[in-house]
């Protein structure tokens, strides 16, 4: 049986269902049926499971019970919202016929797809994230890779080398959506991530790419972009936008250009030191207690996220690097970013309201914000441009003001309008003379009506007499059946009840035509004056983009300003030599939560001291202060204020982290695999300028094995590599590093006992420490006492023992001995000769001695 017979088995409303549901095969389908969008078989078993929502039968169609899922309609933006975030797409199929007039099933047509990375709705996103879609194209080991951020239209394409590089970058975009070839490599390395999309491989051709990029931003080429030779990036930047277009079923006329992004213009960050380091996500993938949760004081939701843009991308541009910390500087002069803030409160989240605009899918609270926006941008100017800085300049010359857009939209838009212009009452009054006409019919309708009951009453002399109006019938005079004998000739009945009799008249016919239909014309202006605002908006779309992106620039840069003054963050140094210079460091996290004052460090590295060997009790601080040291670096890259007396940074282009254990369940990695895998990945990309943290290389395998293996990494970081390097360990051994090579430090993080207890000084000292407190550290973690009891009675005995001696090589015993054996017994020749005492022997007593030894041991 065809497909075309299959189907025609079905009842009309499933054919149209059917057609609708092949033309988009990987969406869920969002059917709207009255008050219901429902979902029908394998569509609707999956969204019971996904959103927890009854699963039911409805009739039967090619003789068979159909399964159906249906949402409230008011309330589908919520479950949408759901599934995007599992990375579902949706394809939402509207009612575009009349159903008056329609012959069968009412015409529906899909009137938008969603898709996580395509999402504009405000109620769809999350405020103070991007949300990207990406591309990613390959030709050998060369990944290009595009992304775009469709609620504001900001569009990046980049090229980078190797699949670690790839996933770095995907580890900073962190897509909601990934597009690849269905048959690329890339495809299998992206199974565990969610809202991967396969696309057909000739959506990534390079010459459409090419065509479809210069349509879209109506140029003769790609030159001015700076993208023309990075055909690998360009074919994903084709596919990206093809596949925005169609869902979007739009022209996307806010995406206006590209811009490149190179590795080389940043501090280049692996996902290994973000998670790490916890920039804006913990190690429970929540926001609190990261470095953005301290930092993020922006007024706007789109410069928090710019904030977590600077956060994940330092830069390494001296100049710019130093614009801003100019502008912050200019700012804390006077507390000068206190009404800038005041003023930015009152501003919105443009950035997505003029990407609603230019998709025709503004709601009117969008254009009330914008107005007051607009309104606010004066003040704004007021605040910025007595300021001496050359980036404040530069802000104040784009940060336009709109005065004939805000006098629009002050007279057009009410003060609070509704959620949405099919509810009318968006538009104010005397904005537009035909809607007021109309608004003025409809709102004076009850007057004539109590006027014509009260006039017909008079007339008549009937006292039941009454005029009423009902959805079905319309306008009626309704009198009782007493004195429906009475009814004056020229009342035409129109419905008979069982207590009353209802009439109409030609004038109330009359006044019943003008009034419904000035009611349904005031919303059919209202919503093509709305539309006419959007267009005018439209207009001016490229300059209020540029306006508020700036505005955004000024949000970041106040809340740093802020947060320099009240957390007392200095202004660092850039330095032209690699090499970090800290006094008084802090951590900026840690120093927010803790109930007692933070303990600051110092740190030198510079080239007579590239790596300190960090050594010290657990919980002694060593983690802290290397992660406090890579944070500073990082806000030095962002151009902020760290948390230190002074700082002098050096130019740095990588931060690694190796940083905390975890398994890799997932992908079948032990514990000591992730940590091997991260070790190789720094030890093959790290260079002389890369700042590395390294924390207990080793621990994951047998003693003498991570012995090795630690020595010999931290030799080559120090000796062949030569990177800025952090090297924590409970290897002592490896304090001895220094004597093999000078650029090699040792510190310690210093500690008190107590009694049985110990006193954490978290403090940096020079030196290596004199032992490890772990029975201490354990204590105070609640081991049992008599554990640590018998714990310390083995340490004794262990420290007693010359582990030398211990390794016997022998063809019948390992070399590597173990530690938590028992003694091994003394030999018989060992323990003769410990009892001599040779000044007693004579010289036949020495003899037979030595007879008596070398019997003894061919024997054994």
């Amino acid at each position: 049986m065809s497909a075309t017979e299959a189907q025609a088995q079905h009842t009309p409303m499933m054919q149209q269902y059917l057609r609708i549901k092949a033309e988009h095969p990987h969406e869920l389908v969002f059917y709207r049926m009255g008050d219901f969008y429902e979902l029908f078989f394998e569509d609707a078993q999956k969204a019971a499971e996904l959103l927890d929502i009854t699963l039911t039968q409805r009739g039967q169609s090619a003789g068979k019970p159909i399964p159906m899922a249906g949402v409230p309609y008011h309330a589908a933006e919520n479950y949408l919202a759901r599934l995007v975030k599992m990375g579902e797409s949706v394809a939402v199929a509207e009612q575009i016929g009349d159903p008056a007039t329609s012959k069968g099933p009412v015409d529906r047509q899909v009137v938008r797809i969603v898709t996580p990375g395509t999402v504009s709705d405000e109620a769809l996103l999350d405020e103070k994230y991007d949300n990207l879609l990406c591309a990613i194209s390959q030709h050998m080991d060369r990944f290009g890779i595009a992304h775009l951020d469709i609620s504001s239209g900001r569009f990046f394409v980049s090229e980078v080398d190797g699949e670690a590089a790839l996933q770095a970058e995907l580890a900073r975009l962190d897509p909601a959506e990934l597009l690849v070839t269905e048959e690329s490599h890339v495809h299998s390395l992206m199974k565990e991530r969610k809202g991967v999309r396969s696309r057909p491989a000739w959506d990534f051709d390079q010459e459409s790419a090419q065509r479809a990029l210069v349509q879209q931003f109506q140029t003769q080429d790609l030159a001015g972009f700076g993208c023309e030779h990075m055909t690998v990036a360009v074919a994903a930047a084709g596919c990206l936008l093809q596949y925005a277009k169609e869902t979007q079923r739009a022209a996307l006329p806010h995406i206006r250009g590209l811009a490149v992004e190179t590795l080389s213009d940043c501090v280049v960050l692996d996902s290994a030191t973000r998670r790490n380091l916890e920039l804006t996500e913990n190690i429970h993938g929540e926001d609190k207690y990261t470095l953005a949760w301290v930092l993020d004081k922006t007024k706007t939701a789109m410069g928090g996220r710019m904030l977590r843009r600077w956060l994940h991308r330092p830069i390494r541009n001296r100049k710019q690097l130093t614009q801003r910390q100019d502008t912050i500087a200019a700012l804390l002069d006077n507390y000068q970013y206190e009404p800038i803030q005041a003023v930015l409160k009152q501003i919105g989240d443009i950035e997505r309201i003029l990407a609603r605009v230019a998709l025709k899918s503004a709601r009117p609270r969008d254009l009330s914000r914008l107005r007051d926006a607009l309104n606010a941008l004066p003040a704004l100017q007021d605040a910025i441009t007595a300021m001496r800085s050359d980036t404040m300049a530069k802000l104040a010359q784009e940060i336009s003001t709109y005065p004939t857009l805000a006098e629009l939209l002050n007279k057009a838009i009410i003060e609070t309008p509704p959620v949405l212009i099919r509810d009318g009452g968006v538009i104010a009054e005397g904005y537009d003379p035909d809607l007021d006409e109309l608004r003025g019919i409809s709102e004076n309708a009850g007057q004539y009506l109590i006027d014509l009951e009260e006039r017909e009453r008079e007339k008549t002399g009937l006292s039941t007499l009454k005029v009423g109006y009902n959805r079905v019938h319309g306008y009626f005079i309704e009198i009782s059946k007493s004195q429906a004998k009475d009814a004056p000739a020229e009342y035409i009945r129109r419905q008979t009840l069982k207590n009353a009799e209802r009439y109409i008249t030609p004038e109330l016919k009359t006044f019943e035509d003008k009034a419904l239909s000035a009611k349904s014309r005031a919303l059919a202006r209202e919503k093509a004056l709305f539309d006419e605002l959007l267009d005018t908006l439209s207009e001016t779309l490229f300059e209020l983009q540029g306006s508020f992106m700036a505005v955004s620039e000024l949000d970041v840069l106040s809340c740093l300003a802020e947060r320099a003054d009240t957390l007392a963050l200095s202004r660092p140094t850039l330095a032209d030599e690699a090499g970090l210079y800290i006094e008084s460091g802090r951590h900026p996290v840690v120093e927010q939560v803790l109930s007692d004052a933070f303990i600051p460090n110092d740190l030198r590295l510079d080239s007579f001291r590239r790596m300190l060997v960090i050594t010290g009790p657990n919980m002694g601080g060593k983690s802290t202060f290397m992660r406090q040291t890579a944070l500073i670096a990082i806000l030095t890259h962002m151009g902020s204020f760290v948390p230190a007396e002074s700082a002098k940074i050096g130019p740095i282009d990588r931060i690694f982290t190796r940083i905390g254990s975890s398994d890799d369940l997932a992908s079948g990695r032990s514990t000591f695999m992730v940590e091997m895998t991260e070790t190789a990945n720094i030890l093959h990309n790290a260079t002389r300028q890369s700042l590395v943290l390294m924390d207990e290389i080793g621990r994951g395998t047998s003693t003498f094995d991570g012995l090795s293996l630690a020595w010999a990494c931290a030799n080559h970081l120090a000796v062949k590599i030569q990177a800025l390097t952090l090297f924590a360990t409970h290897y002592f051994e490896l304090t001895q590093l220094p004597d093999q090579a000078p650029n090699v430090v040792n510190v310690h993080l210093s500690a008190k006992e107590q009694g049985d207890t110990i006193l954490f000084l978290h403090k940096v000292m020079e030196g290596p420490a004199n032992q490890s407190y772990g029975l201490q550290v354990a204590k105070l973690a609640g081991v049992p006492a008599n554990v640590i009891s018998n714990a310390r009675k083995k340490l004794t005995q262990l420290e007693k023992q010359d582990l030398n001696n211990q390794v016997l090589i022998q063809a019948n015993q390992p070399l590597q001995s173990d530690l938590f054996a028992e003694p091994p017994t003394p030999h018989p020749v060992v323990e003769m000769l410990g009892k001599l005492d040779p000044d007693c022997l004579n010289a036949r007593q020495a003899l037979d001695l030595v007879y008596k030894l070398k019997e003894m041991t061919e024997k054994s």
